[in-house]
Parts: structure tokens; C-alpha cells; sequence
């Protein structure tokens, strides 16, 4: 079982950046995108200030995003990077498997990167990934750099939307076409 320890505000301005993006879409009527809570048995608490301080996962989480985007199943996890080296231990076999599965039953999967410290987001097709995924199998490298990445899925800044994926989205859709 694992186990969960509070670290702060780790991830969370990632996680309420693509929070805020979804509630763009869904206003528009653009996609209906549903955050995955991981299910979490508390252990201790911090009666005074009400905050969970020791937890352990009820169960391994598949992905953190799911939803439909103009009738095409999507389901997506995002990651933060603050350099330009992705570690692949990141990212869990498990997810790996249920994303698989998703788009075997017709779905599209991806990864959502964002680099920190230069302020770029990045649109990381499965497929991609799973060129990176099955070098590190084979003993290849355990991570990813940048510059091996496509350029064609970094995601343009927009007006009004704060990461706009969907462009990511239709880039991914264009390919498999």
C-alpha cells in the first residue's frame, strides 16, 4: 500500500491551471473534462487546522483527467518538469496499461508536460511516449529530453484559454488521420 504525506502546494498550481482550462472548455461547450480524485484512507489529522496529514491510497490511480471532447473520449495526466530531462519513473506502468486500453476502445490518451522553468506546455501523444517507454524496457534511457520531443505539440499560448489542449488535441487527430 502506498502512502501519502502532505508536501505542500506540490503540483497544485499545475493541477489549477488545467482545472481552470476545463471550466473554459465546458463554458463554451467545447469538452466536459472530469478531474479523478485518488481515493485516500486518512490515517492522522490535524484536528486544529482540519488537514489530513498521513493517508494511504485505497487503490493505484489510472489517469487524472477524463472526459469527452466533442464526442471523442479523452483521458489524460498532467506532469510538471523543472528541468529539461523527463524522468520516465513519473510516470506508472499501470497508467501506461489503462491508457493502452483506452485507446484500443477508441479513445485518445496523452500526457500533458509542463516545463517550469521555461514556461512551456506540452501536448505528449501516448504513442510518443510509448517510443521513450519501450527504449527504457529494452535498457535505454529511463527519461526524455526536450529536444527529443515533436515540436509540433507545444502548445501556442491563446487568448483566453490558459493551456490550450484541445490544440494539442486536434494536432494528435490530424496525425492519425
Amino acid at each position: 500500500m502506498a502512502t501519502w504525506s502532505s508536501r505542500g502546494l506540490r503540483g497544485s498550481t499545475l493541477e489549477e491551471l488545467v482545472n481552470r482550462t476545463n471550466e473554459q472548455y465546458r463554458e463554451k461547450g467545447l469538452a466536459l473534462i472530469q478531474k479523478i480524485p485518488t481515493p485516500i484512507t486518512p490515517v492522522r489529522m490535524d484536528k486544529e487546522n482540519r488537514h489530513i496529514t498521513l493517508a494511504y491510497f485505497e487503490q493505484r490511480s489510472t489517469v487524472d483527467y477524463i472526459g469527452a471532447v466533442q464526442g471523442i473520449p479523452v483521458c489524460f495526466d498532467a506532469k510538471e518538469c523543472s528541468t529539461d530531462t523527463f524522468p520516465l519513473s513519473n510516470i506508472h506502468p499501470h497508467q501506461v496499461e489503462f491508457m493502452k486500453a483506452f485507446e484500443e476502445q477508441g479513445g485518445v490518451a496523452f500526457f500533458l508536460v509542463f516545463y517550469s522553468t521555461e514556461d512551456l506546455f506540452y501536448y505528449l501523444p501516448l504513442r510518443e511516449l510509448l517510443v521513450f517507454w519501450k527504449r527504457m524496457e529494452d535498457g535505454g534511457r529511463k527519461s526524455f529530453r526536450r529536444e527529443e520531443l515533436d515540436e509540433y505539440y507545444y502548445l501556442k499560448r491563446k487568448s483566453g484559454f490558459l493551456i490550450p489542449y484541445l490544440d494539442g488535441l486536434q494536432k494528435d487527430l490530424d496525425k492519425r488521420e
